[in-house]
């Protein structure tokens, strides 16, 4: 076992066991794995490692307690008002759930409270909401028959999240499944499971019933893989990389043709025409979609695609905000930007960066580790001009702090770069001519695209990609669908 770095004493003890059928167990074979503070290199935490018995465990309490309706039996007003009082102390521990997610993957401690916790507490909120406003149908048929269709939840969802968003990408998928009437089994990313095992018992303190709600803590070839082949659970949820997401489609297909749901990589083009008029506001557009939280987003603004005859003064003015946003102490209220999530995520960006180097890109700014003498894993923020479009650089997803800069002569030449690539999650475009844009907008092969902002957001409007980047949606009523199911019952009048 890892020496265990020690935490601020005003900090509650984290959580480390497996949350199975309402309790705490330790994983059966005694094992853990250490969570690690990205920004020092040590260990904080002893994390169970479950694995495929864990797993099973789990799953039966989530089909006893599925069986038993102890959830989906309950009028929707009641679940409705446990998922309220869930969001509520969700805000009421926000700074120790903040804490905790800053010590355990690396982000800045301010954007933890504003963005994460606020919105996984407003995605259980708005679920709770929707649980007694969902309606089945009555299909116009003949008057000696009455056929309805009813929706009704799946059984058992698996749901298996990244690391870059813990508590919202948790809050994403296990808000709708539960506000659906399913029972549900979140294995967290290996590399920041502590908020999902906190988030766990503030949902049993709500009153969500023993059972529905169970986390499994351990490494995606062991529990992750487990879940994914259980002959018990109707459906996975999933966000993470492309590879991985081609092993639970696998891992279905091996098992019982389970529902699989994919929210998988980017490549963002971030598409600028010349006639732009504010180049300062889309500069800080841009800065602002790479560098944030460390770039590790499958949307990150991660290709600039500018045309040539604004190109050298854009990345002039991106590449004078870059020292804006270089790390900090993710501790610091201050920093703009923190750790990347661990030494080995570090290790792939700086060698991206490097093969980016060798390929014949231009580096303007950054292209190292910064804040070394910490231990820490910390990227400064990177910008390469003259990318070819066809190079790893502008291909493959880096998640890190690195920009590539892709200059383009008409906007059907940068529709074909934007489109070049295996992913279709993000992309957006900025011109002064507002229907030249939403006609650029119409032919970007992408689930999500922003016109003259970025990253913009709302838990009303559904998240997702196309191509390789995945299917079905998170958030937004359209989140449902995929956690239930139609059953029609015809009557003979």
């Amino acid at each position: 076992m890892a020496a265990v770095e020690r935490v601020s004493a005003d900090h509650p003890p984290f959580r480390t066991e497996a949350f199975i059928d309402g309790a705490f167990v330790p994983a059966a074979s005694g094992r853990t794995f250490s969570a690690v503070n990205p920004a020092t290199g040590h260990a904080i935490a002893e994390v169970a490692a479950c694995d495929a018995e864990d797993v099973d465990r789990a799953v039966k309490a989530a089909r006893r307690a599925f069986e038993d309706r102890r959830w989906a039996g309950q009028r929707p007003l009641e679940r409705k008002r446990a998922l309220l009082r869930f969001a509520e102390l969700i805000r009421t521990h926000r700074d120790e759930l903040a804490l905790t997610e800053t010590l355990n993957m690396g982000k800045p401690i301010s954007d933890a409270r504003a963005i994460d916790v606020r919105a996984a507490a407003d995605c259980f909120a708005y679920y709770g909401e929707c649980c007694d406003k969902i309606y089945g149908e009555v299909a116009p048929t003949t008057d000696d028959n009455l056929a309805l269709v009813l929706r009704e939840p799946l059984g058992i969802v698996g749901c298996v999240t990244p690391w870059n968003f813990p508590m919202i990408m948790a809050a994403w998928k296990v808000a709708p499944a539960l506000a659906m009437g399913n029972s549900v089994v979140l294995k967290p990313a290996e590399e920041s499971p502590l908020t999902a095992l906190r988030l766990a018992e503030l949902a049993a303190e709500a009153g969500i019933p023993d059972g529905v709600f169970n986390v499994v803590p351990g490494l995606g070839v062991e529990a992750g893989k487990a879940l994914g082949l259980h002959m018990d659970v109707d459906a996975i949820a999933f966000t993470g990389s492309t590879e991985v997401g081609r092993y639970f489609l696998r891992y279905s297909a091996e098992s019982n043709i389970k529902r699989v749901a994919l929210e998988l990589g980017g490549k963002t083009a971030f598409v600028v025409a010349h006639d732009v008029k504010d180049l300062g506001a889309v500069a800080e557009a841009v800065a602002g979609g790479i560098f944030f939280n460390q770039g590790e987003m499958c949307t990150a603004a991660s290709r600039l695609l500018v045309d040539n005859r604004i190109r050298a003064e854009l990345v002039e003015r991106v590449a004078a905000l870059a020292p804006r946003w270089m790390p900090g102490d993710p501790l610091d209220p201050d920093a703009p930007a923190g750790a990347v999530v661990s030494r080995e995520h570090q290790g792939r960006i700086l060698s991206a960066i490097q093969a980016g180097g060798a390929s014949g890109a231009r580096l303007v700014t950054g292209g190292t580790a910064v804040r070394t003498e910490t231990g820490g894993a910390f990227v400064a923020p990177t910008v390469f001009d003259d990318v070819a479009p066809s190079s790893a650089l502008a291909q493959n997803e880096i998640f890190g702090p690195v920009l590539s800069v892709i200059g383009f002569d008409g906007l059907d030449e940068a529709v074909e770069i934007a489109n070049g690539t295996i992913y279709g999650l993000g992309a957006s475009v900025w011109s002064a001519d507002l229907a030249a844009a939403h006609k650029v907008a119409r032919r970007f092969k992408a689930g999500i695209v922003y016109v003259n902002c970025f990253d913009a957001d709302d838990i009303t409007t559904p998240f997702g990609g196309v191509k390789q980047s995945g299917f079905g949606r998170d958030k937004s009523l359209h989140a449902l669908e995929k956690y239930s199911d139609l059953k029609t019952v015809w009557t003979r009048l």
